[in-house]
Order: structure tokens, then sequence, then C-alpha cells
């Protein structure tokens, strides 16, 4: 199976984008650790500097350590005097000021219950860090317990711009890229579907100008040309394949000029069931050449609309159209009316072929045409249903498809009622 390039290449930079990402995370959570590091270090030096001027201070190793309060399993509190831990305080703040370590904190000193507790509470826990008071150890065993609440949220802090600024690059740069993605596979579709209109609209063209063609060139070879059956025959031919080429021209300059915001057209009072009528007589020729039928079931009590006839009636004709070509053998449509308040409702049914739910949300697109396998005598550009799309808003009403394989396809138009009606 051939892999087209453009996925590779979508793959490939996905891969690519992926693993620098990965890196580029990766060395956030490196830079965090580095700055939880120093700020562990400060810590424990703040620490180890604050119980060396406690023990030196003969008078506090004193007075402080016999009053014990249960803090936990493995360890008591000690209550301190004002004065301790003002001293405590003081020398904390010095020291912190000292290395430029500004952040909360709270300290106790405790007493641990045992000697294997005492040797486990050496290490920093988190937030939580602890030293022993050296001078007093051989007495009391008595440790300095500093705790700063807020450490998480300090480390981002000093990271600061660094990590915002990293995470929302980060952002950026996925959104771009999934963005581009989505234009690229968006622009390839554009590309495809362009490609099958121009096929289909060189093929359509050709037909009738080939006919053309051929009856002029038998109106000079012919000797018998001044028969008047035949002038009349070959002129009928001229004149109704011109007809197609006019309406597929007309069709397709529509189109543009609807997607240009042109439309000048004049809006009246419309009698909808009459112009539903209409678009059915013309199109029921070609319903009872295929034996089938097409049911009008108009019960709508309202049924003025404000708008332009043609349109309206051109894009009922597509729909109608549509359900007879997507139609298996006798085509069975209904087209049934209700109404509401202020909308009217107009839906178009078909016992068909269907359509594939995986391209209900792409049918209004401009140059699609649903894959109908074996059903090569279909023909149009894919502009139909885009054109009935079109008209339909612009008439501030709405279009809506439900369809199932085999089992047919529903269009219910919405359209607000003319609010001039008696």
């Amino acid at each position: 199976m051939k892999i087209n390039k453009s996925y590779i290449t979508i793959i490939i930079s996905s891969i690519a984008l992926v693993l620098v990402l990965i890196i580029h995370f990766n060395w956030i959570v490196q830079s965090a650790k580095v700055k939880e590091e120093l700020f562990n270090e400060k810590a424990n030096m703040v620490l180890s500097l604050t119980t060396q001027a406690l023990c030196s201070d003969k008078q506090t190793c004193t007075s402080m350590g016999t009053c014990c309060l249960m803090h936990s399993s493995s360890e008591c509190k000690l209550k301190l005097s004002e004065l301790e831990i003002h001293k405590i305080d003081s020398l904390l703040t010095h020291f912190m000021n000292l290395y430029n370590f500004h952040i909360p904190y709270s300290f106790e000193v405790i007493k641990p219950n045992s000697e294997a507790a005492l040797i486990k509470n050496y290490q920093p826990s988190n937030n939580v860090f602890k030293k022993r008071l050296e001078e007093m150890a051989n007495n009391n065993g008595l440790e300095l317990k500093l705790i700063f609440p807020d450490k998480k949220q300090f480390i981002l802090a000093e990271m600061g711009i660094l990590f915002i600024s990293s995470v929302i690059l980060i952002l950026i740069v996925l959104f771009m890229f999934w963005r581009t993605i989505a234009s690229l596979i968006k622009e390839k579709k554009i590309a495809e579907n362009t490609t099958d209109f121009l096929n289909n609209i060189t093929h359509e063209f050709k037909t009738p100008l080939t006919n053309i063609a051929l009856a002029g060139r038998m109106m000079v070879k012919d000797s018998n040309i001044n028969s008047e059956n035949k002038i009349k025959h070959y002129t009928a031919v001229i004149l109704e394949e011109n007809e197609k080429l006019r309406i597929q021209v007309e069709q397709v300059l529509s189109i543009s000029a609807l997607e240009r915001g042109e439309n000048n057209s004049v809006k009246s009072n419309i009698d909808f069931h009459q112009t539903i009528i209409l678009a059915a007589k013309s199109i029921n020729i070609q319903i009872e050449n295929k034996n089938g039928s097409l049911n009008l079931n108009l019960n709508a009590s309202q049924y003025h609309v404000f708008g332009n006839a043609s349109q309206l009636s051109n894009a009922l004709s597509n729909l109608i159209d549509n359900a007879v070509k997507y139609s298996n053998e006798k085509p069975d449509i209904t087209i049934s009316t209700s109404s509401s308040e202020h909308h009217l409702v107009v839906t178009i049914s078909d016992k068909g072929i269907g359509i594939e739910k995986q391209y209900l949300e792409n049918i209004f697109g401009k140059y699609f045409r649903v894959p109908t396998g074996n059903l090569h005598d279909v023909k149009g550009f894919g502009l139909g249903l885009t054109y009935v799309k079109n008209i339909i808003e612009i008439h501030q009403g709405t279009i809506h498809v439900i369809s199932e394989i085999g089992k047919g396809t529903s269009f219910k138009i919405t359209l607000p009622l003319f609010h001039g009606q008696s």
C-alpha cells in the first residue's frame, strides 16, 4: 500500500515535536530539582548556623528542656518561654537574611522518643528540616525543627518567568503545530475536491460541446439539409445542449456570487406551497419515466415566507433532483410541510441509497460528492447542496439532513414565516 508523503511528513514532524517537548519538559523538571536542592542547602545552612549559635549560649542551653508536650509517636514538643522563642526566631531571621532566603517559616524544639527516631530525623522530609542541638545532646537529645509550609510555592516563584514562559511557549507551539496540521489536511482535501470538480466539469462540458459540434457537422455534411425536419432536429439538439451548458455555467457563477456576498435578488411574499407544487411539477416527468412517485403532504397552516421565489424554487429542485438521482430503482419521494408560530418546516424525504454517517458533515461542502460505489451514472459538480445551503441561509433559515444507508435520506428546511401574513 502506497503511503502518502504528506502523512509521512506529518508523522515525522509530530514525533520530532513530541521529543522536543519531552526534552523541554525534562529540562524544566531538572531546573525545579536544582532549585529544590538549592533551597534545601540554604535551609540546612540556616538551621546549622542557628543551632551553633544556640549551643554557644549557655544560659539558653541551661533553661531549655524539661517540660515536654506529646507531639507524635516518635517525638515530643518542648514548651518554650517567650525569651527562648524570641532568641531562636531572631537567629533564624538573621541567617535567612544573610543567605537572601525570604520565606514564611515556623520552628519547634523537640525531643525524639528513641535513638532510631533521632537518627532518622536528621534527613529533611519535604518541607521539614531538623538539626540536633549538639551541646545539649548528651543531656537531653534536643533538636531544632524548621518548617516551611510554602516550600513548593517558593520554588515555583523562584523559577518565576522561566517556568511560566516555558509552559506558555509549549502550549503555543502545540496549538500552532496542530492548527498547521489541520490547515494542511483541510487544504489537501480542498485540492482533492477541486481536482474532482475540474474533472467533473470537463466531462460535463465535453458532452454537450461534442453534441453541438456533431450536430453542426451533420448540418454541413448532410446533402439533404434542405429538409425542414432535419434542420429542426439539428437545431433542437444544438439549443438543448446549449441550454445544458447555460444551466451548468449559471450554477457555478451563482455559487461564486453567493460566496462573495453578492445577493441583489428581489424578495417578496411567497406562497411556499405553490413554490413546492411548481418545483415538483417540473421534475415529475423524470420520476414518471422511472415509474416512481412524488407525494405532497402540504399540511402547514401557515406557508407564506419572505424571499426570492426563483432561488427557493431552485433550491427545492436541487433537493428533489438529488432524491431522484440517488434512488436505486423507482424513486419514492415525499415532500411534507408543517408550521409553528414563527417558522415553516419543509421536509424532502426519499427511500434511496442513503448516505454514510462519516459523510454527513461534509455533504454541504463545496465540490464534495458522496462516493456512490458502482453508481457511475450520477452526474454533477458537487455544488448543488452548497448552493441549497447558501440559499437557505440568506433567507435566515436552516437545513439539516438525516440519513441511513439503504433506507433513504431526509432534508429538513426551516424558514421564518412572512410576518405580514394576515
